[in-house]
């Protein structure tokens, strides 16, 4: 039976230590403080928002929320990304995806200055990744990385394998996994045969946003699993990208859906805030 990894345990360990970075850099004078746009009233991305709202909160950040109508014009909210840009009390800055239909989000994220992408999404941000000059880390795929050193998991030199090839996940997964010496490999729905590919992973990571896709003969025997993937089921359950009963049988390591991937995304957030309001002052 696979061991668990706790992403609670670890998102309040890293909390914690945030919290204590926060509050020294308030003994110097500086007030972290992010600054997050919603665009419009998609209740997924309000509870998102209220979430982003609470952490910070919880370790000592202050928070600028920003709600918008659904119809402002593109222009209008490039205006106010500039405004918190120039803003010397904001550290970073957040757009809450997705964007209204009129609104360009590659534009609009773009228009964030680079010190302030905290969601590292410009593509100053992914430049540094794909370089492995970090200036910030993307929220989930560094979530993930916290997990696996904090359970003492050998990247370099293993199979690597990430289903899923989005932007947000998928991508920078497999360059911070390449960056950290891990031979990686990525499946996506044009793969060929995925299940002979992915039997091949020491370490497995599934981002495709399908519930329970990930089978148990589509595992390597020791793997370990981390399951990005948060599905509503008809009956309210939520569950992930992995068939965790059938999976945890064959695994060392997984991650559960809820309580895995999930709580470190905002906490690599709030820590990017503090690298920012770090970094400001250094300045």
């Amino acid at each position: 039976m696979a061991a668990l990894i706790d992403g609670k345990a670890v998102s309040a360990s890293v909390r914690a230590e945030i919290a204590r970075e926060a509050a020294i850099l308030r003994d110097k004078g500086m007030i972290p403080k992010l600054a997050v746009i919603l665009v419009g009233d998609d209740p997924a991305s309000a509870v998102y928002v209220r979430n982003k709202h609470k952490a910070c909160i919880e370790v000592g950040i202050e928070p600028l929320q920003i709600t918008l109508p659904a119809e402002t014009p593109e222009d209008e909210l490039l205006s106010l990304i500039d405004k918190l840009n120039s803003d010397t009390s904001v550290n970073g800055i957040l757009v809450q995806l997705p964007l209204p239909k009129h609104i360009s989000a590659q534009k609009v994220i773009d228009r964030i200055a680079p010190d302030k992408d905290v969601d590292a999404f410009t593509h100053d941000s992914v430049g540094r990744i794909v370089e492995g000059r970090y200036g910030f880390l993307p929220c989930t795929p560094a979530g993930i990385m916290k997990l696996l050193e904090y359970y003492n998991v050998t990247i370099s030199g293993k199979n690597c394998v990430v289903i899923g090839r989005s932007n947000i996940v998928g991508k920078p997964m497999a360059l911070l996994l390449l960056n950290a010496s891990g031979t990686v490999t990525v499946c996506h729905s044009k793969t060929v045969d995925l299940p002979s590919v992915t039997r091949r992973a020491d370490i497995l990571v599934a981002a495709v946003g399908i519930p329970r896709f990930v089978k148990s003969d589509m595992v390597k025997p020791g793997a370990v699993v981390i399951d990005v993937g948060i599905n509503r089921l008809p009956d309210g359950k939520l569950c992930g990208d992995v068939d965790f009963d059938a999976v945890s049988e064959i695994a060392s390591m997984i991650t559960p859906v809820p309580g895995g991937v999930g709580p470190m995304t905002i906490t690599m957030l709030m820590q990017n805030t503090i690298t920012a309001a770090k970094r400001a002052i250094e300045r």
